[in-house]
């Protein structure tokens, strides 16, 4: 019972304009979308909408409409974790034989979690360890491009290394690509070149939302809540040590809907074509990977999240990746970009192995450093 009962309906043809104000404080950020003949065609959120480049008055819902797998009351706080990050939606309708009652978010499923054991868990156990951070002084372009080719949603800005600001997503697009945003910087947010050169002190949020690593997961979600928003930087004399978002949260709580007892695989993706060759290809990677590095890091799953940039080269398209592998031993994180889905796994895949190597016992296995070498550089 930890679902929102109750939504608002929307039909599909209606304009975005019409109905944006109909999202309501209190209930989750989606509206519910059917067609004329009152089939549930999916989801409307104020996320969708926010970073969509289309006019709001001449666009009509059904155009923003996604997606998102159906859940039932029987399904456990697991479950439910792994099907939004599968599906890349935060907002799930919740059925009833076949009837619709509300919607389940990610925080409804992360509070849920937190009340029970689990959430006496402490922090440093799931956040993501030295995160990217960047200089107060650094450009917005490069905060943009630390954010894509990362694939992050938030990055810590510091003065000699101490902590003074956070940048998201929505904070660029909030202030520098929303029209209405045009005139809190003048004429220069008009001219892209010009607003990419504004400086990260200039739009960063201060002061920062910030928790301790031996915290424990429910002061965390606690402080979340109360200030609404979607990531927490751990600090450690001031200076950023991790940071928490919700998908550090549902990570763990997906793994644990089946306990592995091995090394598994999920994906997540976004307006990536993969066929069943493509796939094979990449399980076979996993595959050897697995083998290589099963008997060390005993259990653990590898979570891929896969989306394209809308780009194309001889008919494949460009595609960020980044990896997040969670394990008995440690989380291991990396990314990588390219064309094509093998390729681009294959890039963010070495790379991950490369971070394994340097932080587990391996680092000191010589046997298995020289096949490592051999497989890296081989020979020509």
């Amino acid at each position: 019972d930890v679902f929102s009962k109750g939504f608002t309906e929307v039909q599909e043809n209606d304009t975005v304009s019409s109905v944006q104000s109909l999202f309501k404080e209190g209930m989750p950020p989606v509206l519910a979308v059917f067609d004329s003949k009152e089939n549930y065609k999916g989801v409307l959120s104020q996320k969708s909408i926010k970073r969509s480049s289309f006019d709001a008055s001449g666009t009509k819902v059904k155009t923003l409409t996604q997606s998102a797998p159906a859940v039932t009351l029987q399904d456990t706080l697991s479950k439910v974790a792994k099907l939004m990050i599968e599906s890349e939606s935060r907002q799930l309708p919740v059925y009833s034989e076949n009837k619709l009652l509300g919607f389940v978010t990610d925080e409804d499923v992360i509070h849920g979690a937190i009340m029970e054991q689990w959430g006496n868990t402490r922090v440093e156990e799931i956040m993501t360890k030295k995160p990217f951070v960047l200089e107060e002084d650094e450009s917005l372009g490069a905060v943009l491009s630390l954010l894509k080719s990362e694939g992050l949603s938030h990055v810590p800005i510091v003065k000699d290394g101490k902590l003074v600001g956070i940048i998201g997503i929505s904070d660029i697009i909030d202030n520098i690509f929303q029209p209405k945003q045009v005139q809190r910087f003048g004429e220069r947010v008009g001219q892209k070149v010009s607003a990419l050169s504004i400086p990260a002190k200039g739009i960063m949020v201060q002061p920062v939302i910030t928790i301790l690593p031996e915290s424990k997961l429910r002061d965390a979600e606690a402080q979340m809540h109360k200030f609404n928003i979607s990531s927490l930087v751990i600090i450690d004399k001031g200076r950023p040590v991790g940071i928490i978002t919700k998908r550090d949260f549902l990570e763990p709580l997906a793994q644990m809907e089946k306990p592995a007892e091995r090394l598994t695989v999920q994906f997540s993706v976004k307006d990536v074509e993969i066929d069943e060759i493509q796939r094979g290809a990449v399980m076979d990677d996993f595959d050897s990977f697995t083998h290589r590095y099963g008997d060390t890091l005993e259990a653990g799953t590898l979570f891929v999240y896969m989306k394209t940039h809308g780009t194309n080269f001889k008919g494949d398209q460009l595609i960020h990746c980044r990896l997040q592998f969670r394990t008995r031993k440690g989380a291991f994180f990396s990314s990588g970009e390219g064309y094509g889905v093998e390729q681009t796994f294959k890039i963010a895949l070495d790379r991950l192995e490369g971070q394994i190597v340097k932080s587990t016992e391996l680092a000191n296995d010589h046997d298995f450093l020289q096949g490592y070498l051999r497989r890296r550089f081989p020979l020509t």
